[in-house]
């Protein structure tokens, strides 16, 4: 067995070497990755030099049919011997969850094994130790299918835009939520009706909550703002809000204005009293029909990335699934398995703990719903709320609903605390009998 730290024999040196995977997990992207293996075994050896090849697979249950086929002796239930197996150069990680992933991918880098995992919960919560693991043993830790399935996000954040001022990095990072609010969106469907379309599908799993309250994508946009401004972010910083409560209502509005709502990860860099300071949300918000992003629709993600010299950029594709995802694996394990054939090692190059700014302070527009007695004196009760809260009013529209009316209303850019303030007084408001949805706009803050 190979010293931690060590290469294993025969690997390091010479064209043509064959390189063992040992695959933690074997569910939908575990069964996808070996199936995408196999079927590219070839053209990978013809463009690299290296050979893929699965030689053991820790799973559960050995008597589960998981659709693909394996060698006698392959399948095991000892994810621990994996790791350690003289006979596994390489290891991916496609478990899930914190414990015992994060715990074998660092007996596996201790090992001297490059890891290639798709684990943005463990990434989100525990990258820092991982890299510097990683870095201690000279080996490559790669999460491409962490972000977003199978767009290549992060090998551009990590290494082609290494050198570039990133202002912002927003996008539609979880395919669940975009794909019930694109129902809802055209078609008219509730979000309940949505929901359960989404998991009869396989989007949603049969407990949602990660979705649709916004976990997920939080976890993935730690992440991204950790690689777009080389500072320590981690999931328990990123303010998050889910879709449960967007409306019918809240849809047909959005529609109206010339907007459509998305659930968003945005990852800003702003100047804080004492230095930069990264300010990172999840949370629907109202985009304008015209960004790159309102017409990403389904199951689709988009990442959108600001920088001062590159401009808008805009990463497209299918963000979840079997499929692509095993395709974003599969590129990482062929650059950890070339990078170990030249004992060489990709570097994640995270900096010290972020300055995080506080959901209070982040600034945007707003869009807000008013229900309220329709009678003279009401509109100039609300306008004076928000003037004493130093929140502008940009646009309102008036309707009615019987004897009273709804006011829909877009501010100009504002601060979180102040408007949440004016909520709160408006609230207390006599002729207000509801204040309805609050949904940030993004896209033309000016």
């Amino acid at each position: 067995m190979a010293e931690p730290g060590q290469r294993n024999d025969g690997v390091g040196a010479g064209p043509g070497r064959t390189v063992r995977v040992g695959l933690l997990g074997c569910g939908n992207v575990g069964a996808a990755l070996v199936t995408l293996v196999g079927a590219r075994r070839d053209a990978v050896a013809r463009r690299t030099g290296v050979t893929l090849e699965v030689t053991r697979i820790a799973v559960r249950s050995l008597t589960r049919d998981r659709g693909v086929e394996v060698a006698d002796g392959v399948l095991t239930r000892e994810a621990a011997a994996v790791v350690i197996d003289p006979d596994v150069d390489v290891v991916i990680e496609v478990i899930g969850g914190i414990e015992p992933a994060r715990e074998l991918t660092l007996a596996a880098l201790a090992a001297g094994k490059p890891v290639v995992t798709a684990n943005k919960e463990l990434l989100a919560n525990h990258g820092s130790e991982l890299a510097a693991a990683a870095e201690a043993s000279g080996v490559d830790l790669l999460f491409e299918a962490a972000v977003a399935g199978g767009i290549p996000i992060v090998r551009p954040l990590r290494e082609s835009l290494a050198g570039e001022d990133i202002s912002r990095v927003m996008g539609i990072v979880n395919g669940t939520t975009n794909y019930i609010l694109t129902k809802m969106t055209e078609e008219g469907t509730g979000y309940a009706e949505a929901l359960s379309e989404a998991q009869s599908l396989g989007y949603a799993e049969r407990d949602p909550t990660a979705d649709v309250e916004g976990y997920d994508a939080g976890a993935k946009a730690a992440i991204i703002a950790s690689l777009a401004f080389g500072t320590r972010v981690v999931a328990g910083d990123v303010y998050h809000e889910g879709i449960s409560e967007i409306t019918e209502a809240d849809i047909a509005s959005a529609t109206r204005l010339g907007h459509v709502i998305k659930l968003l990860a945005v990852c800003e860099r702003v100047d804080g009293d004492d230095g930069p300071e990264v300010a990172v949300r999840v949370h629907p918000a109202m985009v304008p029909v015209q960004h790159p992003l309102a017409g990403v629709r389904d199951s689709f993600n988009a990442v959108f990335v600001q920088g001062a010299a590159v401009g808008d950029l805009m990463f497209y594709g299918r963000g979840a699934g079997g499929d692509p995802t095993a395709s974003a694996v599969l590129g990482d394990l062929v650059d950890a398995a070339v990078n170990l054939r030249k004992e060489t090692h990709a570097t994640i190059g995270i900096a010290g703990r972020a300055r995080i700014r506080s959901i209070d302070e982040q600034r945007s527009p707003f869009y807000v719903s008013i229900d309220v007695e329709d009678r003279p004196g009401v509109l100039r009760a609300i306008a004076e709320v928000f003037e004493r809260h130093d929140v502008s009013i940009r646009s309102l529209e008036q309707e009615g609903i019987g004897d009273d009316a709804r006011i829909l209303l877009i501010t100009h850019v504002a601060r979180e605390a102040d408007l949440q303030a004016t909520v709160v007084d408006l609230r207390r408001l006599g002729t207000v009998h509801r204040v309805g949805s609050v949904v940030r706009v993004i896209g033309d803050e000016g």
